[in-house]
């Protein structure tokens, strides 16, 4: 059987792309026809592929793992590649929350802290699973995100492309629970270690902060 992703996450990378390739000086933008035949962010190719994948989204279809990967690998072939991974891994967090109804995130931040873990912690296990095709457990004051098939893997020098799960995670919580601890790489199988597994802090955090953040970042 072929395996799939969610077209969220080729999104996220085509994206990422596009954003970092997008001049942000206005006196640079006077020469975007030069620029398109020298970034790949702005070229044609990007913009259609972005309509495309943004068609499956609204369209809550998957698309083809190999198809993920190969973008991942145009990537790794990039200087940047790190940077762009790590833009690829927020865009595709923001893309997975904003996906919650508005008054369900307002009432996660209302919520009292005992109540309000819990649902949060579910709400990441199911945006890990969909969006990451991992899965998320907590054990003790921490929470493992173990990724068995990486789309990342292997498409950048050493363990780079593994920055997009990292900063998902990071971005994740974040938005979720206010959280803004570490995010530690404990496993890689790039490293020969038989598997993909990042450990996040799960700590107590100052609700009022977390809400403030997220209305500045969306």
């Amino acid at each position: 059987m072929l395996a799939t992703v969610d077209a969220l996450l080729p999104l996220s990378l085509l994206q990422a792309v596009r954003n970092v390739d997008t001049p942000a000086d206005g006196l640079e933008a006077e020469y975007v026809d030069e620029l398109r035949n020298k970034r790949l962010g702005l070229s044609e190719t990007i913009y259609s592929q972005i309509r495309r994948y943004s068609d499956a989204v609204r369209r809550h279809q998957r698309t083809a793992q190999d198809e993920a990967i190969a973008l991942a690998r145009l990537i790794g072939r990039r200087p940047d590649a790190e940077a762009v991974f790590r833009a690829a891994g927020r865009i595709l967090a923001k893309e997975a929350y904003l996906t919650v109804s508005t008054f369900s995130r307002q009432l996660l931040r209302a919520m009292p802290t005992l109540i309000a873990r819990p649902v949060a912690l579910r709400r990441a296990r199911k945006f890990s699973t969909r969006y990451l095709g991992g899965n998320l457990r907590r054990v003790g004051s921490s929470l493992l995100l173990d990724v068995p098939r990486s789309v990342t893997l292997g498409t950048a020098p050493g363990s780079v492309g593994c920055a997009f799960y990292e900063s998902s995670l990071r971005e994740l919580l974040r938005l979720l629970i206010g959280s803004i601890g570490a995010v530690e790489h404990v496993r890689c199988s790039a490293r020969g270690e038989g598997g993909c597994e990042w450990r996040a802090d799960w700590r107590a955090f100052d609700r009022s902060q977390a809400g403030a953040e997220e209305d500045e970042q969306l």
